[in-house]
């Protein structure tokens, strides 16, 4: 999806329209939204009651209601008080994926998403219970990758500012900053306090990467890695298999590890290049709509086909895995996933700020739920105890890896038999079905 477009789209996250007004009981004049601060406010008001899938059953339309009217009849002076205002709204609602950007942040996230960013690699999220800051997953290769952060690692404080009560909005200041600077975070884990150093860098985000890995027994194995489901993930995906598949591995091991998902079409399309017929994902809004999204004929291979997943394979890593595994289109192995089943548009606002807001939950072909709970794989494997080196990812070396490679190569063992015994078969039953003609024929 081209991001120049975001203006005229909806670009719907696993992470514009125009302002349009409802008809409420406690209608507001025209003349209070005059002022252009309380435009923003009510701009956001407005999609949010709306729009707005409450997962957790709280969002309660009489109070909202009510809180409209409050808040057009405040005075804001600055953008910067509206904007304090619009965080405070969303904040009652609980939903650390439904959030205020300002303009400079906005542009941040769509760039973000077309694949490159500036910064030390981590996303982070906002626990709706206990309010703080988690790391979904560091990018690899990326600072907070090389300096050991992981997945669920819980962010205390960034410079020495405790980070208690800190929305995203205040973390993500004072975690970017210039390039080449650094920045000192503490994180909890396991119950102990690691203080890690980052350098700030700008970081390029491959969607997706490729090898060829060759087993013991001479089977070449197509090893896919993606690092993040942007606008670039589908096409790369889909020059990446062409090229496997004219190399003649005999299977693929798909890596979906510490991947925090990315747009939601990025992800359909690329389960469509595994999964030839069938349902992908359903999506089902505050209304009850439910969307089907299904293959459609135009998957690349049928080869064997397993997954290697683990606690920050989330959102858009959720709906492939999902899809791979109520298909019976491949196995699951490593660790249960993160747990994000709530689908979110990204607005653009009237003053060019932006809203990131939960406008869906997503369910899997066999309509499972996984918001929370994550997908469990078929398979469950610890990674290697003691951490590895980059290169070594997608290795035997790597532990959760060489499970995954000995399953692929044990399912085209077995693909391979059958298909033998049935070519066989079938020369038989031709063979049996001649026989049976002539001797009628000549008695």
């Amino acid at each position: 999806m081209k991001f120049k477009n975001c203006y005229k789209k909806k670009i719907f996250f696993l992470f514009p329209l125009f302002f349009s007004a409802i008809a409420l009981g406690n209608s507001i004049k025209p003349s209070i939204l005059k002022n252009s601060n309380k435009e923003v406010i009510d701009h956001v008001w407005q999609i949010i009651y709306r729009d707005f899938l409450d997962s957790d059953g709280n969002f309660n339309k009489p109070s909202w209601i009510k809180l409209r009217k409050d808040l057009l009849s405040k005075r804001y002076p600055d953008s910067q008080a509206a904007y304090k205002e619009i965080r405070d709204m969303l904040a009652k609602l609980n939903d650390p994926y439904t959030r205020f950007l300002d303009p400079k942040q906005f542009n941040e996230m769509r760039i973000d998403t077309s694949g490159e960013l500036t910064g030390v690699g981590i996303q982070i999220i906002k626990d709706a219970e206990t309010k703080d800051l988690i790391i979904v997953s560091p990018i690899d290769d990326s600072p907070a990758a090389k300096a050991g952060i992981k997945a669920k690692d819980t962010i205390v404080s960034i410079d020495d500012i405790s980070a208690k009560g800190l929305d995203i909005e205040d973390a993500v200041k004072l975690i970017r900053g210039k390039r080449g600077t650094k920045v000192n975070l503490g994180i909890l884990r396991n119950g102990k306090i690691l203080n890690k150093i980052l350098l700030r860098e700008k970081i390029e985000i491959k969607s997706v990467l490729s090898k060829i890995n060759k087993s013991k027994e001479g089977i070449l194995v197509g090893y896919i890695r993606i690092m993040q489901f942007n606008a670039n993930a589908s096409k790369d995906m889909k020059s990446t298999l062409i090229d496997l598949e004219n190399k003649n591995v005999s299977g693929y091991i798909l890596d979906l590890r510490s991947n925090p998902g990315g747009l939601l079409d990025s992800s359909i399309e690329i389960s469509r290049q595994f999964i030839n017929k069938g349902i992908i994902v359903s999506t089902l809004s505050k209304n009850g709509l439910k969307e089907v999204k299904k293959a459609n004929g135009s998957a690349i291979t049928d080869k064997p086909l397993v997954l290697l997943v683990n606690e920050g394979s989330a959102s858009a890593s959720e709906i492939v895995s999902g899809a791979i595994k109520d298909n019976k289109r491949g196995k699951l192995v490593g660790k249960k996933t993160f747990g994000k089943g709530l689908v979110q548009s990204m607005r653009t606002l009237i003053d060019g700020s932006g809203l990131t807001v939960t406008v869906a939950k997503y369910l899997t072909p066999n309509g499972t739920d996984i918001n929370k709970f994550g997908i469990i794989p078929d398979i469950e494997v610890n990674m290697n105890i003691n951490p590895i080196l980059q290169k070594d990812i997608g290795t035997r070396k790597d532990k959760q890896y060489k499970v995954g490679e000995n399953l692929l190569l044990k399912i085209i063992n077995e693909t391979n038999y059958m298909s033998s015994y049935g070519h066989n078969r079938f020369k038989s039953q031709v063979v049996l079905i001649k026989n049976d003609f002539k001797m009628k024929y000549v008695l």
